[in-house]
């Protein structure tokens, strides 16, 4: 499923697997998270192309939760360096998700890695990371390929997430134009800007801790985003559990990307705050659930509920017998089930009529004369 077909079909979430860096390097690890992406039913799978020296300087610092996970005795650099893969494996993995019948997607974080999946491997979308949103070269680079474009906007604000899309809409659009801020507000301003940035680009709400704290999340920035910008808009989480993204979808997320490995005991950055197999499995089921669930903004009595109206509504009964001729009073006259007579909503009317037969208690009341 592409991009631009998931924007139409508002009732389907695109879901992406994050493998990610939880590979540890290994192709036979990455081939194993892609059987575990496309058995528990993701739209994608997604890891991530690099270069580390072109990325980390040699100076600098891991994250705490990179501390936490894999300990402070090497840089950062050492640690992602570990991480590459080469250009081999990412053929190889790319074929071996057309064979699972699922969607290869691989997030660049330098030029030449995002020249290498836009040439070579022929990538149908780029995803973005929160990390790169301000990197306008970057940003440049993979809107002038013309691609289709998801977003994620960690540690940003409005006014950094109108910034990136300003340089988007200047890629898209502009020819021979030099680039620059004042040209990237104009693009974003403009018509054909707005109009390539609706047709091209999604956003992600995203909190770029690992793992993320629930008060931290900020579901209601997705309502914000949106409006804001008027694109499509999905979670990147990085909660633990499967309630954060579920809760996403109910409020309108499109698309939901989600970390996973397969074992949280791994050592690596990344994998104590990853879903386990079966809780990737089960939040994509419940994610269809929730799809099923949200239905249309029409309010009326769904097919499977109908045959229960007799049953559980209620209908005018004789609360005594009522002897044809006598009159309907609040004495004779009640409401119980089943739902087969009069509804009680016509209490008022009844009440002063003649009943037009012998009624036994608790009969149902069908018929009632007009008023003496």
């Amino acid at each position: 499923m592409l991009l631009k077909e998931v924007r139409f079909v508002m009732d389907k979430t695109f879901i992406i697997a994050e493998a990610g860096v939880n590979h540890n390097g290994s192709i036979e690890i990455a081939k194993r998270l892609i059987d575990i992406a496309a058995e528990a039913g993701a739209d994608a799978v997604k890891f991530q192309t690099f270069k580390a020296n072109k990325v980390i300087s040699k100076f600098a610092e891991k994250a705490d939760y990179q501390k936490q996970t894999t300990g402070s005795n090497e840089s950062q650099l050492e640690m992602v360096r570990k991480l590459e893969l080469d250009t081999e494996a990412h053929y190889e993995l790319r074929e071996y998700c057309i064979q699972q019948n699922i969607k290869f997607l691989s997030t660049p974080f330098d030029l030449d890695s995002a020249d290498f999946l836009i040439n070579q491997m022929k990538v149908e979308l780029i995803k973005i990371p929160s990390g790169e949103i301000t990197n306008a070269p970057l940003l440049l680079r993979i809107a002038q390929s013309g691609l289709p474009v998801i977003l994620s906007s960690g540690m940003a604000t409005l006014a950094e997430i109108e910034q990136a899309l300003g340089v988007l809409a200047f890629g898209y659009t502009a020819v021979d134009a030099k680039p620059s801020r004042k040209m990237f507000q104009d693009a974003f301003y403009s018509k054909e800007g707005r109009a390539t940035l609706q047709a091209k680009v999604s956003l992600l709400h995203c909190t770029t801790e690992y793992p993320t704290p629930y008060n931290d999340v900020n579901l209601r920035a997705i309502d914000t985003m949106a409006q804001a910008f008027g694109l499509s808009v999905g979670l990147s989480d990085h909660t633990e559990g499967i309630a954060v993204p579920i809760a996403a979808v109910a409020r309108g997320a499109k698309i939901i990307e989600k970390h996973f490995t397969l074992d949280k005991t791994l050592p690596g950055p990344d994998h104590k705050a990853s879903l386990d197999p079966k809780e990737l499995k089960d939040m994509v089921s419940s994610i269809r659930q929730v799809e099923m669930a949200l239905g249309s903004p029409i309010k009326t009595p769904a097919p499977s509920e109908l045959k229960n109206q007799d049953i559980a509504r209620k209908s005018l009964v004789a609360s005594t017998h009522i002897a044809a001729g006598e009159i309907f009073t609040v004495e004779n006259l009640t409401s119980k089930r089943p739902g087969t007579g009069i509804s009680p909503m016509y209490f008022w009317d009844v009440l002063g009529t003649v009943a037009d037969k012998d009624y036994q208690e608790d009969e149902v009341i069908t018929y009632y004369a007009s008023r003496v």
